[in-house]
């Protein structure tokens, strides 16, 4: 019997992966997802109809303890806001269709995990980046409560595999990205460097501040009808509850979901001081991509395993962020060794 060549092997082992982790999701849809992260995002979305300025209730607040305000930028709590108006008013409705939209951006992701290595013929590396997505721990975690982490997580994966070829749709990916949770915020000034580093010299500083443009556009534009939305009779509480509501992530109480406190917290260390160990390490990595000593993936994921092990507030869903990064790092380390390999005349590795 003709044995299936290699790529075509690795293209089964995907579908089998997604038909399979389809299967295993679907299970997830069952568990009643009232009081997670997403239940928030629906009610403020609910808030928004209902003419309620969803930053406001943070002016109530003390900027240390969580009442469940409303932290990300408005993108999500916007489309939120728009599906419901389209029908889905009740939450068992809206929380079905979104875990549908959530299903097909993980395994968006799978593919695109799949996609890297596969395309550099490194089949059996392609089946077990799917896989390892697909099922690992964090992942399965994510899709089980319905977090919407995988939404801006597939638009920076496709914001960083465009940029060499499509620089502006890559910065507007990541600009929506950062408009639905700014998770991956700490990497603008790598973005700002490889433009900087891709520029003609004449050019670059011009370059530069386009890039920052079209990086903080989706961010600003959206949030700019909740800078007008006043409470109270005070002409500037608009402004004031939303910037209060986006630098609460800087400034709340440490917690994490894992009993194993950071450096900051155990010293008792809150607010703003807090995050200067994870700050001051995530020079390193800048340094070293302006250094072009690492490659982009590795700077990524340098960054974002800083926040990860760093920050204050460390959650379940934030591992789900350097998977694929992980992922793709390890894709360019075996490329490397088989480059470095064939021009050396060596037969595998």
């Amino acid at each position: 019997m003709r044995k299936l060549p290699k790529r075509k092997l690795a293209l089964v082992g995907l579908a089998v992966i997604l038909v399979v982790g389809a299967v295993v999701n679907v299970r997830f849809w069952t568990f009643d997802t009232k009081g997670q992260d997403i239940y928030y995002s629906w009610v403020e979305g609910s808030r928004i109809l209902a003419g309620e300025n969803p930053y406001a209730r943070i002016l109530t607040g003390n900027m240390q303890e969580n009442e469940k305000y409303a932290t990300y930028f408005p993108v999500f709590y916007e489309l939120s806001s728009l599906s419901q108006l389209a029908g889905l008013r009740a939450y068992e409705q809206w929380i079905a269709f979104w875990r549908v939209i959530f299903l097909v951006c993980d395994f968006v992701i799978a593919c695109l995990v799949f996609a890297v290595p596969y395309r550099r013929r490194l089949f059996a590396l392609a089946v077990f980046a799917a896989a390892f997505w697909t099922f690992n721990r964090w992942t399965v975690h994510v899709s089980y409560v319905a977090h919407l982490d995988y939404v801006p997580l597939l638009l920076l994966l496709a914001s960083l595999l465009l940029f060499e070829r499509h620089r502006t749709t890559a910065l507007l990916l990541f600009s929506l990205s950062l408009g639905i949770k700014q998770i991956a915020v700490f990497l603008v000034p790598l973005y700002l460097i490889w433009v900087w580093q891709a520029a003609d010299r004449r050019h670059a500083v011009k370059q530069v501040v386009i890039a920052a443009l079209l990086i903080s556009s989706i961010p600003l534009i959206s949030s700019l009808p909740f800078f007008a939305w006043s409470t109270g009779g005070r002409a500037l509480s608009g402004i004031e509850g939303f910037v209060k509501s986006i630098a609460f992530s800087a400034t709340r109480l440490p917690a994490d979901h894992f009993g194993a406190a950071s450096v900051d917290g155990l010293l008792g260390w809150v607010g703003i001081p807090a995050k200067l160990p994870m700050l001051a390490l995530m020079i390193l990595p800048l340094w070293l991509a302006w250094r072009r000593q690492v490659g982009k993936n590795a700077a990524v994921f340098l960054v974002m395993l800083v926040f990860v092990d760093f920050n204050s507030v460390m959650f379940v869903q934030y591992v789900t962020w350097v998977v694929p990064l992980l992922l793709l790092v390890l894709c360019d380390y075996v490329d490397l060794r088989q480059r470095v390999a064939a021009a050396r005349g060596e037969v595998g590795l």
